[in-house]
């Protein structure tokens, strides 16, 4: 390194330094602003200040941490290659100097002098042994530290003036407040690394925390903080090990391996004796070392042995007294765990056991909720009807008819077939007939077999077990099942389909079954009712039902009149649903007027008890005083029997036809086709029916 004939800044005759050394120190100032290590400042400074400075030698001596550095220089700028270790006398610089605040000159290092050469013996012997006579040592020191010092050496004797070592002491002086700088910016930037530290574990404990919340199931909560843990501790794989249910040994649960082997993904075991994760389980204390420890404790582990880990660290996941399993982590690097991160580690630990624990607890409630929910799903308050109507009302003479048939058959325990028109009342003669049998302490199990799509409908009646089809990912049990000592209601029992039929029948005449994808045979003890609104003798002929389950679902039939038939009932009907009614919306019905109760009870009633239940509560609605308020406009004006048809007190051909019809329809419950159709009745073929129809504006109501 070449230097400049103008940076020598001894100042001779007692001159100030002139403009080009001025712009070398500032040139010096720059320099050592380039370095923001301080590392590198301390050692390019001897270097930099070689250039500026006319010496032989440049030495420093700085002490960190308790440890003393030292670099030293040429007069090319070039370091000594020498030993640095075996030196003795940096130490004893520092020793000497540690309380100088002054510069120290020693003038000529070959002769005995009061100044300094007795004080530093190993100095001045280094020194003059590298060719110097004459020494400047310079304390680099600011108002709170002690850096080190500065030894600037020259081959002749008296070589320093007192302006240039003044001066010497002004870079000396900006040299420690540059040490210091970058010191104090090491340690802000080691601090704001620790800080991002502990914000990242803070975070991990906060992301942590939101799983033990938000995640039930175990595997769910180690995929949402492994990532995580192996992010902020830098490990490679994060398993977690339970013991089984009946605790005989451990399992691996859950494993976080990205990079690792793909067969450790296996569930393996891990015996109680003998194994890392049992010693850990039964002790209750962590584990930490390496693969060659785990092999001369003579102790194995399928996860270190199957994906090649060096280093293991093995945490107890405590709750309480209790040990709920191992929290593993590794590293496929030899890099041993620390204890401050075992600590950090240890409150992970302490959070997977809160989620194993609440897991635990989640997994033992669903299977304890799920047992009761198959053993009693149907409630008896949840399977009465809509409006909780218990009693039926009404006093006409075919409905006590009615009445008297189910005090009959209800405490024999024989099948019952109900049928009747839609909107009639089946399913409360069904209940009727469950609350006055021996079996009404028991389950009241109904099932609308129009309403379950027909691949579902052996699953429903019957069950399933797991896997039996796409989607069955738990044992359920069937209706048949669960009416067991109790009753069984099936409505629109017409809609079965031919292929399931023989399973049903002989579930009425052996009273067993099996689930589906099942191959063990079940008996139910449950008793049947039956209700259709559909011709079911005309289907066995027409080979839509089979004769077989027919007669044994028609043990005792009981048919529900439609509400034309028992027309003495329709003011009980209107009252009293004029009053729940009225009751549900804060209304206060009190009477009905007279015009309006008569056309409503000669109305025909197509859709039964059902469309008048609708017509009440939409009068109810209507109404805004005490008095009932039915639209009469929507009902379609229908001619009674026997009535005026053109107001001469005649019914025109017409209308005499169109009621014949519509008898006749209703009492094939709308069958055209058959031997038993409505077609064969009138002795007209069925298309000549429909067109009959058609032209008298008869249409089959609609279903509800």
């Amino acid at each position: 390194m070449q230097r400049s004939p103008n940076t020598n800044l001894r100042q001779s005759n007692g001159m100030a330094p002139s403009a080009e050394q001025v712009e070398e120190v500032l040139r010096f100032a720059r320099k050592l602003e380039m370095h923001s290590d301080h590392k590198q400042l301390l050692h390019a400074l001897p270097a930099e200040l070689c250039v500026l400075v006319d010496c032989a030698m440049t030495a420093l001596v700085h002490l960190s941490e308790g440890q003393l550095t030292t670099h030293v220089v040429d007069s090319e700028g070039c370091s000594l290659a020498t030993d640095h270790s075996a030196w003795q006398w940096p130490e004893a610089l520092w020793q000497a100097i540690s309380e100088q605040e002054k510069p120290l000159v020693l003038a000529a290092l070959d002769q005995l002098s009061p100044d300094g050469n007795q004080r530093f013996p190993e100095v001045v012997r280094f020194f003059r042994e590298c060719g110097n006579q004459s020494l400047c040592l310079l304390p680099l020191s600011t108002a709170l530290h002690r850096l080190g010092a500065l030894c600037i050496g020259r081959k002749h004797r008296d070589a320093f003036s007192e302006q240039e070592v003044s001066l010497l002491s002004l870079l000396s002086h900006y040299a420690a407040l540059a040490i210091d700088d970058r010191l104090n910016f090491d340690q802000s930037e080691e601090v704001r690394s620790q800080l991002e530290k502990e914000k990242t574990k803070l975070k991990l404990i906060l992301d942590l925390n939101n799983s033990v919340v938000s995640n039930l199931e175990l595997r769910d909560v180690l995929q949402s903080v492994s990532p995580g843990i192996r992010k902020a501790l830098r490990v490679d794989g994060v398993a977690l090990i339970l013991p089984d249910r009946e605790g005989q040994e451990l399992q691996l649960c859950a494993l976080d391996f990205p990079d690792g082997n793909s067969a450790v993904r296996q569930n393996l075991p891990a015996p109680l004796y003998g194994s890392t994760a049992g010693q850990v389980f039964r002790s209750g204390k962590p584990w930490m070392g390496d693969i060659g420890q785990l092999q001369r404790a003579g102790l194995d582990h399928k996860i270190a042995s199957a994906a090649g880990v060096e280093t293991l660290c093995m945490l107890p996941l405590l709750r309480g007294s209790r040990v709920l399993g191992v929290l593993c982590l590794v590293r496929t690097e030899k890099n041993a765990f620390n204890q401050p991160e075992l600590e950090f580690l240890s409150q992970i630990a302490g959070q997977v056991a809160i989620a194993i624990d609440n897991a635990f607890a989640y997994r033992q409630i669903t299977e304890l909720k799920d047992k009761l929910t198959q053993e009693k799903i149907y409630l008896e308050d949840e399977l009465r009807s809509e409006m909780n109507f218990q009693e039926i009302i009404g006093n006409s003479p075919v409905l006590r008819q009615v009445l008297r048939q189910v005090e009959a058959v209800a405490p024999t325990g024989s099948t019952v077939l109900i049928h009747g028109e839609t909107g009639t009342g089946k399913e409360l003669i069904a209940r009727a007939v469950h609350n006055l049998s021996q079996r009404h302490a028991n389950s009241f199990v109904k099932l609308n077999c129009a309403a379950i799509p027909t691949g579902l409908l052996e699953s429903e009646l019957f069950g399933h077990e797991r896997g039996a089809f796409t989607g069955a990912v738990t044992q359920r049990i069937g209706r048949f099942e669960l009416a067991s000592q109790g009753t069984i209601f099936l409505d629109e029992v017409g809609e079965i389909p031919l292929e399931l039929q023989p399973k049903l029948l002989r579930v009425l005449q052996e009273k067993e079954f099996e689930r589906l994808g099942g191959s063990r045979t079940l008996r139910t003890n449950a008793r049947l009712i039956a209700a259709t609104n559909r011709d079911l003798h005309a289907m066995v002929e027409e080979q839509k039902f089979r004769s077989d389950l027919f007669y044994r679902l028609n043990v005792f039939p009981i048919h529900v009149p439609p509400l034309r038939e028992r027309t003495d009932d329709i003011p009980f009907l209107v009252r009293h649903f004029a009053q729940y009614f009225a009751f549900n919306m804060s209304k206060h019905i009190e009477t009905i007027s007279s015009e309006t109760m008569n056309a409503l009870v000669r109305y025909p009633w197509p859709g039964n008890i059902r469309e008048l239940q609708n017509v009440i509560e939409r009068a109810v609605i209507l109404s805004q005083g005490p008095l009932l308020k039915v639209p009469l406009s929507d009902l379609k004006p229908r001619s009674p029997e026997g009535g005026n048809g053109n107001g001469n007190g005649f019914a025109t051909l017409e209308e005499v036809e169109r009621r014949h019809i519509l008898s006749v329809l209703e009492q094939t419950n709308w069958v055209f086709a058959g031997p038993n159709g409505a077609a064969a009745r009138l002795g007209i073929k069925r298309p000549t029916l429909q067109f009959r129809m058609q032209k008298l504006g008869i249409s089959r109501p609609a279903r509800p």
